[in-house]
């Protein structure tokens, strides 16, 4: 398991929407040795435990997370099927919006779904 590799086998994975981006939704995820908030969900899968909070959960509702492991890029990628909002802005300029609400995310070495 990726965490007991770096010594943290307790820890867990955390996920949220850290907003929107001119693709969709941007996530962000680290791990995390706390215990988990009042309101975060935990998901366990193949022995990997992801918290999401309660915002980020609504916008991740159904969405999974996978360990891709390439010869260039190596982590941990969301696909969430909900359709990120429209948004009025032009990406050459940088636009950033911040998230209201979150769905949850499943995080594993392979796909669960939330």
């Amino acid at each position: 398991m990726i965490l007991a590799e770096q010594g943290k086998p307790g820890a867990t994975l955390r996920v949220w929407v850290a907003g929107l981006g001119c693709s969709g939704y941007r996530y962000g995820m680290g791990i995390d040795e706390k215990q988990p908030e009042e309101g975060d969900q935990i998901f366990e899968s193949n022995g990997i435990r992801v918290i999401v909070d309660p915002q980020s959960l609504t916008y991740m509702d159904g969405s999974t997370v996978n360990w891709v492991d390439e010869q260039d890029n190596s982590g941990f990628a969301i696909d969430n099927p909900n359709p990120a909002p429209a948004k009025e802005c032009n990406c050459g300029n940088g636009c950033d919006h911040t998230a209201e609400g979150s769905h949850e995310h499943h995080h594993h070495a392979e796909a669960e779904r939330v």
